[in-house]
């Protein structure tokens, strides 16, 4: 009955993981599975109860670490600036002038304010433009498309 308990221990952390994506659970969920190995050795609790400990402490103190550097420092989350939008081609989703920022572009998904590059300059909902720039908040855009 042992072995039944500990791989039903080790199914819950690992689904849990799925929901904080820590890597804690994950090493408990593995020490779960190494615990229910050792006891279809037919052990007493107390000993399967000492080898979850043990190779819980083992998990979180040498294997957690490496996958964290691994899979969360290499990067997943990077910096974000304004100049890879330039040149990036956009759609006008309300009318753009050249006079205020009252227009909105479709950039890469996103909605940004936008207005004309050049004076005089104006674009109509569902024309094709592209970034010159980003001023602030706001894309300045012209028709290169």
């Amino acid at each position: 009955m042992g072995p039944i308990i500990w791989l039903i221990a080790a199914a819950v952390l690992a689904v849990g993981e799925f929901l904080i994506m820590d890597f804690t659970l994950l090493m408990l969920a593995v020490a779960a599975l190494t615990t229910a190995g050792v006891a279809f050795a037919d052990i007493p609790v107390w000993a399967e109860v000492g080898v979850f400990g043990v190779s819980s402490a083992a998990t979180l103190l040498l294997l957690r670490p490496v996958l964290r550097r691994r899979y969360i420092a290499q990067g997943e989350v990077r910096e974000f600036t304004t100049k890879e939008l330039e040149g990036q081609p956009a759609q006008v989703l309300t009318d753009v002038t050249s006079e205020n920022s009252s227009g909105q572009v479709r950039i890469a998904g996103e909605i940004w304010s936008a207005r004309a590059a050049h004076p005089g300059s104006s674009f109509s909902e569902g024309d094709r433009v592209q970034v010159v720039s980003i001023d602030g908040t706001t894309a300045v855009v012209w028709k290169g498309v």
